[in-house]
């Protein structure tokens, strides 16, 4: 480590300019008497006196002022070292004591100006998904992100996929890039949400044509990216053609995803495979802690349009039904209103 960067660490410890020549004089020295340490720094004797008492006092140095003259000896830096680690551990209880842990709030806008930008935050939006990925995105640029689509899907993701102004004729090589994957002839705006939370859009233009003059935008903002994930389902997945449909997880499996399980749940469903939900949220009709915090039950139904043919109600509809002893149950996942019951969590297996 050079001197500036050992200076710019020092400062982190509160160390002035002055401080920190100095301290590095008596740690070049070892041992020294203040006058040679004042000639070496360009500083007044007092002055070394005055900062060696307070480097004595924060475990740097040693000063021997029972002798005459008085000397400035160092402490091993090992010594510093330990005891500096020892003080952090055990700020650390108090530290943790004070510490109110919340999610990062984030309400940034971005507009990018270049395709080769825009590429790569669709990249890095799929690398960091955790749950679910819905994208559009023009077929010959699907190289591009398709390494990062392959890991989504094999870890779990749900990654919905349009590729725009595809050839429907020719082997489109989506299998495994995606859980259900459709096609369309035509062109469309490249979008893509990320765990319902970061977005992107960009005109279709911007990705079509180098130079085009078009700008995209990235935002993170939890009130706008279901709008996006109801224009994507809404507008555009019902014009495209359903091409590719991963095999079905296997079960059992927990779900924190609801859209997830709800796709799982409707390819066991559609061949003839008897499931069980245990789902946990809680009931929609009425405040948290009136009803009950977990139903199990037979998966008599489903409502959705992920996959063909489609029955849902409204674009972005996607719910199971649930019968228990108590009755049946329309589940939905989070902020759901029109079904009986809000899912946080559901555990699809087979029934017995």
């Amino acid at each position: 480590m050079d001197d500036p960067t050992l200076s710019q660490l020092l400062r982190k410890f509160g160390f002035s300019d002055k401080e920190i020549d100095i301290y590095l004089t008596i740690l070049d020295h070892g041992e020294a008497k203040t006058s040679v340490i004042a000639d070496d720094a360009s500083v007044s004797k007092r002055y070394v006196y005055s900062v060696s008492e307070e480097l004595e006092d924060r475990g740097f140095v040693s000063v021997n002022d029972h002798s005459v003259p008085t000397t400035v000896r160092a402490i091993p830096p090992e010594e510093v070292v330990g005891a500096l680690t020892d003080d952090v551990e055990q700020m650390r209880p108090a530290l943790e004591a004070h510490y109110s842990q919340v999610e990062p709030q984030s309400d940034a806008f971005e507009v990018v100006k270049s395709r080769v930008t825009v590429l790569k935050r669709i990249t890095g939006l799929i690398r960091e998904a955790d749950k679910e990925v819905a994208l559009s995105l023009p077929h010959d640029h699907l190289s591009e992100v398709a390494d990062e689509l392959r890991d989504a899907v094999d870890r779990g993701v749900l990654v919905m996929l349009v590729v725009t102004g595809a050839d429907l004729d020719a082997d489109l090589g989506l299998e495994g890039l995606a859980t259900v994957a459709r096609a369309w002839e035509e062109s469309m705006p490249t979008m893509i949400t990320a765990d319902r939370t970061r977005s992107l859009i960009a005109p279709h233009e911007m990705i079509a044509r180098a130079n085009s003059g078009e700008r995209a935008i990235t935002f993170t903002q939890n009130q706008l990216a279901p709008v996006m994930v109801g224009s994507f389902f809404g507008n555009y997945w019902p014009m495209a053609e359903e091409v590719y449909v991963a095999d079905p997880h296997e079960l059992p499996r927990t779900y924190d995803d609801f859209r997830q399980a709800v796709l799982q749940a409707t390819l066991r469903h559609r061949a003839d495979t008897p499931l069980t939900a245990t789902v946990r949220g809680h009931p929609t009709d009425g405040d948290e802690g009136d009803g009950p915090d977990e139903i199990r039950g037979r998966v008599v139904g489903v409502r959705q349009g992920l996959v063909e043919p489609a029955n849902n109600s409204f674009p972005v509809e996607a719910a199971l039904v649930v019968a228990t002893g108590e009755g049946e149950y329309l589940v939905g996942g989070e902020g759901a209103f029109v079904e009986d019951y809000e899912a946080e969590e559901v555990v699809l297996e087979f029934a017995e």
